[in-house]
């Protein structure tokens, strides 16, 4: 089955999605499992914010109001850290004043492609547990997080 957001290929599994980023239950599975992850080990944190905007914006899901509101407030985010360079502290409290005007993004029409890096991308390291998450298994997570949201960023 190919994700309607990111547009990478999944087994045709059943399963829930998110109610308004559109995607295959196996890619919203696949994310899932990437932010469990992340949840393991605090170091894991400091890109937890750039995963969930990055899946966010590759997942916009149509012209509804929470998706205007959702990729609005990723999207700024995104541009914050990979444009101008923020640290992620800055950023989000950025995001947090841009939160207040969420009502006022507009709808932007989607690019045909959503980047070439997809959670396929960062889901695909080595398999770890809690208990084996080295500081070369952080950098790995950290590069293949900074890598799928700048192919995103550019698409």
């Amino acid at each position: 089955m190919i994700c309607p957001g990111c547009q990478a290929s999944f087994e045709d599994t059943e399963g829930p999605i998110h109610p308004y980023m559109l995607s295959a239950p196996a890619c919203w599975a696949t994310y899932g499992r990437i932010l469990a992850t992340e949840y393991t080990d605090y170091r894991l944190m400091r890109q937890h914010r750039l995963t969930v905007d990055t899946y966010a914006v590759q997942h916009p899901g149509i012209n509804t109001r929470a998706a205007r509101r959702s990729v609005g407030v990723h999207l700024s985010r995104l541009y914050l850290l990979l444009e101008r360079g923020w640290p992620i502290e800055r950023a989000n409290e950025a995001a947090l004043a841009i939160n207040r005007f969420k009502d006022q993004c507009e709808w932007l029409v989607p690019p045909s492609m959503l980047g070439t890096l997809s959670v396929i991308d960062v889901a695909g390291a080595p398999a770890r547990d809690s208990a084996s998450l080295n500081d070369a298994a952080i950098e790995d997570h950290e590069a293949r997080v900074k890598d799928w949201a700048a192919s995103v960023w550019s698409a």
